[in-house]
């Protein structure tokens, strides 16, 4: 079973729908409430209750923000999610 949890970004283009059913994999989604959890996962996070270390592969300072995110949205450096440093 795939599930892609998140906020959609529009259409999907050149998506690998043969592949998907040659494997007969389970195709389920849904939307992520964000707004009404940021918040209170952000507190965690700070409280040190949540640790993001596993999911985090690049630490850049914030006033390379701009690169930071040309390295998520291209997938370069095996790039999964980008943490921004003050």
């Amino acid at each position: 079973m795939v599930s892609v949890i998140g906020v959609h970004g529009g259409l999907l283009d050149r998506f690998p729908a043969g592949a998907w059913m040659n494997r007969a994999l389970t195709l389920r989604s849904g939307q992520c409430h964000v707004q009404r959890y940021m918040r209170p996962l952000l507190q965690r996070i700070e409280r040190g209750e949540l640790d993001t270390i596993r999911i985090t592969t690049h630490t850049l300072p914030l006033d390379e923000a701009e690169r930071g995110f040309e390295l998520f949205k291209n997938k370069q450096d095996n790039c999964e999610k980008v943490v921004l440093e003050p």
